[in-house]
């Protein structure tokens, strides 16, 4: 059975729309589709517009800069608050080309998942897990480049940041998505619980915010004390 009238807090109550995944087919339980409420998907357009527009005006400055090595970008502002040391590091090509290039692909796919389920489509379970799966790999990706960004390279891009911001909320609204609809397997009552907790959701995207604040403003805390 589905969960109906439970609400996403990233949305307003009266935009959004009950979470109903069809009953299990002879197809199996993989085959099984399931809808996404409107406040989700919602979520994944707006979210994922956000980070593909970063991600697009990064690819744009990378070009810029490997056309012209002295080629001041635009998010230049200070330095820590700087794109291109960023840009400049194996860091930033760890697959061997822009990582931006893999926010153009994953982004796009982001915002169109969310058109179509705006739409009211019900997708397979095996698509929401698939799903769940980017979001895993992105949200420990943008792990690893805050790691790298803060320890290594010792500066800081806005436009990456903007990246880190939205991958938080996808990763953890996907998450709740595909536990609330039963797309995650849960114990007895678990779904119960998550229900419960509809009203907190927001605790932990704001937890991780806070806590990378705490982090960038620690390690360059000997800049930053100098604009006081």
């Amino acid at each position: 059975m589905a969960d109906k009238g439970v609400l996403d807090p990233m949305i307003p109550p009266d935009a959004q729309a009950a979470v109903e995944p069809e009953p299990e087919s002879a197809q199996g339980w993989a085959a099984t589709r399931v809808a996404a409420s409107r406040g989700y998907a919602l979520l994944l357009v707006i979210a994922g517009a956000i980070a593909l527009a970063a991600a697009t005006v990064l690819t744009v400055e990378k070009i810029k800069l490997l056309e012209n090595p002295h080629y001041n970008p635009s998010c230049n502002i200070n330095p820590i608050i700087s794109c291109g040391s960023v840009m400049r590091t194996a860091q930033a090509s760890a697959f061997g080309f822009p990582n931006s290039l893999i926010g153009l692909g994953a982004f796009s796919v982001v915002v169109t998942i969310g058109v179509v389920a705006l739409t009211g489509v019900r997708l397979p379970r095996w698509f929401w897990l698939g799903l769940q799966a980017g979001t895993v790999f992105g949200i420990c990706f943008i792990g690893w480049l805050i790691d790298q960004t803060l320890y290594s390279i010792g500066a800081v891009c806005p436009y990456c940041m903007v990246v880190w911001t939205t991958m938080i909320l996808l990763f953890w609204y996907t998450t709740v998505h595909n536990l609330r609809t039963g797309t995650i397997p849960l114990p007895p009552g678990g779904r119960d619980r998550v229900t419960a907790l509809s009203g907190w959701y927001w605790l932990l995207p704001f937890a991780g915010y806070l806590t990378i604040a705490l982090l960038v403003l620690d390690r360059f805390w000997y800049y930053w004390h100098t604009l006081l």
